[in-house]
């Protein structure tokens, strides 16, 4: 049977939690497939991998490589799945079963009228570990729903309204026709996944469904502040491969709610690394935050003045004054959404 879509899961010792992932998946339907992919894990990772492909070998393949990363383990995904979308499932994450029923209705009533879609759309969900509450977020006041639209049908975006990893799936051609690979041994590149493929993105599909359900609670996570601090440098190395992977002045002559998007992920990125980087309190950090706007202005000086006075940067000042008033509407936005 043909793959509607494969569902892929980089794993890395992933052997606490990777099962409650799996099994979110397996309710999608025979035309599905899930590749676990094991990222040179050293626990038991493989071996649970192996014994799902054996126990389901017509729906599971168990993937095993070298130690690459995350965005490898998308890589692989992209060059190994056989279904005509891809979803990438973190596997401490998983899928609500009912909304992925929606959502697969709707994909398959769409190839049965022989509409091929290049991103569909769902909401996600931050699941909190410590307090074991859930806080959604929504675009339903951004996206038709349940209709194919194009960039220009969508409405502006909230500050802390995004396209994540979490809320997408896309075509698997699409990816392949524009080379999407993502950097090896890199932190964050979930970002360049989304930013990457939007100006190739023709139709979009919204589904008002609370899909992926984002786990927050490990100490271990890359989105911790101690872990976000310590890997700054792989943050703005990001941020610098989001800003010259497109032109966005070329996009806003022929798309301006494109480029309105686009250049509000690009600003949250850049935010991001401003406020961990201010959040270290090192010397060296309130260096690095000079320099990186220096890069963004030397780069591309209307994207960098452009991103400068948004509302969400307006306090990016210079100097003690600056970092305070950034840090403060850091801690009350985490406090209200909790998203850290």
């Amino acid at each position: 049977m043909e793959k509607l879509i494969t569902f892929a899961i980089p794993c890395y010792n992933s052997e606490a939690y990777m099962e409650n992932c799996i099994k979110s998946l397996l309710g999608a339907g025979d035309d599905t497939e899930i590749l676990i992919i094991n990222d040179g894990s050293k626990d038991g990772t493989g071996a649970i991998a192996d014994r799902y492909a054996a126990e389901y070998p017509d729906k599971i393949r168990a993937i095993h490589q070298e130690n690459g990363g995350h965005g490898e383990g998308v890589n692989q995904g992209v060059r190994l799945g056989r279904g005509k979308y891809y979803k990438v499932v973190d596997s401490d994450d998983r899928l609500d079963p009912d909304a992925l029923n929606t959502m697969m209705g709707y994909i398959r009533e769409n190839e049965a009228k022989g509409v091929t879609v290049d991103m569909y759309v769902a909401n996600y969900v931050y699941d909190h570990a410590e307090d074991n509450t859930t806080h959604p977020m929504k675009y339903d006041k951004i996206f038709p729903n349940a209709q194919v639209c194009q960039w220009k049908d969508t409405k502006s975006f909230g500050v802390t309204q995004y396209l994540m990893m979490h809320s997408v799936i896309y075509r698997m051609d699409l990816l392949r026709e524009i080379g999407l690979e993502l950097p090896k041994h890199t932190f964050y590149v979930d970002n360049l996944y989304m930013y990457y493929p939007f100006p190739f993105v023709k139709s979009i599909f919204y589904v008002d469904v609370d899909l992926y359900y984002y786990f927050l609670g490990r100490d271990d996570q890359s989105v911790t502040k101690k872990n976000m601090i310590k890997r700054i440098d792989q943050q703005i190395r990001v941020a610098k491969l989001m800003t010259e992977c497109h032109d966005l002045e070329k996009i806003k002559q022929s798309d301006k709610q494109l480029y309105k998007y686009m250049l509000h992920e690009l600003s949250m990125m850049y935010t991001i690394a401003y406020v961990f980087l201010a959040a270290s309190k090192q010397k060296e950090n309130y260096q690095k935050i000079k320099d990186m706007w220096k890069y963004l202005k030397e780069t591309s000086p209307q994207t960098y003045k452009a991103i400068k006075t948004k509302t969400i940067n307006f306090f990016t000042f210079p100097g003690p004054l600056g970092r305070f008033i950034m840090l403060a509407g850091y801690n009350i936005s985490k406090k209200i959404l909790k998203y850290n």
